[in-house]
């Protein structure tokens, strides 16, 4: 009798532990196979979840079969590894052991911010305050003394991001950036200081869009700056009108090239107290490494270019052509906007004469 009792306590032992071993074999499966969803899906999962919320909101998104496997698994698979907050992007199918390892791993979706090169401070920051998915406000543009504080490049962050440390990323990168091209400069420059480089830079970068002329059009500004001439750059006229609040939106006129203002390039000889702008980083190596150049003038040739000249009357005459290029394009595009009224005016009469 007491033999029977010990194989049937075996026998049950024995049934018990291949129960507990098929259900174990069940759940693996289940955390590991793939989900039921059938499309991408982007989640965003909120600060202060529970594991228990964050299965839930993922079986109510579709993308659980069982939300109590996605729980159990996390606590079983990944006890060291708390699931991160944020917004994030989950594949077709993906199974509940990916979901976890991507919200352990904190893969969320990366978002792109592009600040383009010429941008004054005021318009950076407007840029950072519309931007999508960042938290807080942007800091105001008067806690930036000078322009020229932010690097010009695509910046990369996350949902719920803060908008002020990004700007301060902007701010550091253009800090480092300048400190290391400055470090690369070539000898015998005529300004000794990185802020009059990126001063420089600055006038530079709204001179030109087209690479190839960068170095050039800072040799240029390099020979009127060692020869004691003065700059006489537009933008920085435009600077001087606008102050950087908004786009000028006309043509200068010969009262603003007489404005008294330090930043008027036409009556104050030298650079202008600080940046128009911010310069991307290009512009800055173009005055740090001018191209050598006996040239001191230019102006643009029509084709998005500029015409470069060594001597004044040389640089008289392409400023005549460039006048009739620009009056030729002004008699264009008058041409073309009583074109287009003209067709407005005889779309409007036929549809008048449909309906009587």
């Amino acid at each position: 009798m007491r033999r029977f009792l010990l194989i049937a306590l075996a026998l049950c032992i024995l049934v018990a532990a291949a129960a507990a071993g098929g259900g174990a074999w069940w759940f693996d499966r289940a955390f590991h196979k793939p989900g039921p969803t059938t499309e991408e899906v982007t989640l965003v999962v909120p600060r202060g979840a529970s594991v228990a919320a964050i299965g839930d909101q993922l079986a109510e998104a579709g993308l659980l079969e069982h939300d109590w496997v996605f729980e159990w698994g996390v606590r079983i698979y990944g006890r060291e590894r708390p699931l991160k907050a944020g917004e994030y992007i989950f594949t077709a199918g993906i199974s509940p052991a990916g979901l976890m390892s991507m919200l352990s791993d904190g893969r969320q979706v990366q978002h792109r911010l592009t600040i383009p090169e010429g941008l004054t401070n005021r318009q950076v920051l407007d840029l950072v305050a519309a931007a999508d998915m960042l938290s807080g406000d942007a800091p105001d543009a008067s806690r930036f003394q000078e322009e020229g504080a932010f690097l010009p490049e695509t910046y990369f962050y996350s949902y719920g991001d803060d908008r002020a440390a990004l700007v301060e990323r902007m701010n550091d990168a253009m800090r480092r950036t300048l400190a290391e091209l400055w470090e690369a400069r070539a000898d015998d420059l005529p300004f000794n200081t990185p802020k009059a480089a990126l001063t420089l830079a600055s006038i530079v970068e709204k001179e030109t869009s087209l690479e190839s002329e960068r170095a050039r059009i800072a040799g240029v500004f390099v020979n009127r700056l060692e020869r004691g001439m003065m700059l006489q750059s537009d933008p920085t006229v435009i600077y001087a009108v606008t102050q950087g609040e908004a786009p000028l939106g006309r043509l200068l006129t010969y009262d603003d090239l007489a404005i008294d203002d330090p930043y008027n390039t036409y009556r104050y000889a030298g650079l202008p107290p600080g940046p128009i702008a911010n310069p991307g980083r290009d512009a800055i190596e173009a005055v740090l490494n001018p191209e050598a150049t006996e040239d001191l003038y230019f102006v643009a040739d029509g084709t998005g270019g500029h015409a470069f000249a060594k001597t004044l009357s040389e640089h008289n005459r392409n400023v005549a052509h460039w006048r009739k290029i620009r009056a030729q394009q002004i008699e264009d595009a008058a041409a073309a906007a009583a074109e287009a009224e003209a067709a407005a005016d005889a779309l409007e009469t036929e549809e008048e004469a449909a309906t009587e």
